[in-house]
């Protein structure tokens, strides 16, 4: 099984020269945020493959315009092919932003998600825009992991952890991929990655994966609906 991770830079490769001779044995796309709505319409389009996705912090717009097509998986457990996929999005708050968190709120948001997780009986893989504490992440508040990101990891152990925030050009010492002591891979999406995965270990998730999938999409038609402006019409009638 094949992912096409994408993150922070709307790639040309991706955009304007698209190969389906270079990308098309993608499976599945997870965007870990601050990416153009436009952009990841496109991909779902010239694809036909799912694209799941949560929000960074410059993707206040989604709330007016989200992206048509994709699936958004921010605090839920979606299951796709048997992989247990966990959304977190945001970054630590440094302003006024509808996507950003302090340390305790990020928190918070996690400890929301355990009940979709123990459910699914764990997490395969975690999707967030910002790093966990200490782990590709920068000093300055803008682009600092949060803490409780290490705690999530070692509770869910997840085999991967999917995340964007920190820009190629932002560090000279930026690493594509790590390995944490547990054996959970982090990849820093920023542009995009390519990351097989084994499919034989990841069985069919029976009624709980349909449940939770249920549960994601539903929320995300809510979420829509509250945002979307009443008609004339529709308010009269």
């Amino acid at each position: 099984m094949r992912i096409l991770a994408i993150a922070d830079v709307e790639e040309r490769c991706l955009w304007d020269f698209y190969s389906e001779e270079r990308f098309g044995d993608v499976d599945l796309i997870l965007s870990a945020g601050d990416l153009c709505a436009d952009y990841l319409e496109f991909l779902v389009t010239v694809t036909n493959k799912p694209l799941l996705y949560v929000r960074g912090n410059h993707d206040d717009a989604y709330a007016k315009h989200a992206p048509g097509g994709c699936i958004c998986v921010e605090d839920s457990v979606y299951v796709w092919n048997g992989l247990r996929i966990a959304g977190l999005g945001g970054s630590m708050r440094y302003r006024d932003g509808l996507n950003m968190y302090t340390e305790r709120e990020m928190a918070r948001r996690v400890l929301r998600l355990e009940p979709k997780v123990r459910l699914a009986g764990g997490v395969d893989i975690l999707l967030a825009h910002a790093p966990a504490r200490g782990v590709g992440d920068l000093e300055d508040l803008p682009h600092r992991g949060f803490e409780c990101f290490n705690g999530a990891l070692g509770r869910w152990r997840p085999d991967l952890m999917v995340h964007g925030h920190v820009h190629k050009g932002y560090d000279p010492s930026f690493k594509r991929e790590r390995v944490l002591s547990g054996g959970c891979r982090v990849v820093n999406a920023c542009g995009y990655a390519l990351i097989d995965v084994d499919e034989k270990r990841y069985p069919d998730r029976g009624w709980r994966g349909a449940w939770l999938n249920a549960q994601t999409i539903r929320r995300e038609h809510a979420s829509l609906a509250a945002s979307r402006p009443v008609l004339f019409d529709e308010a009269y009638w």
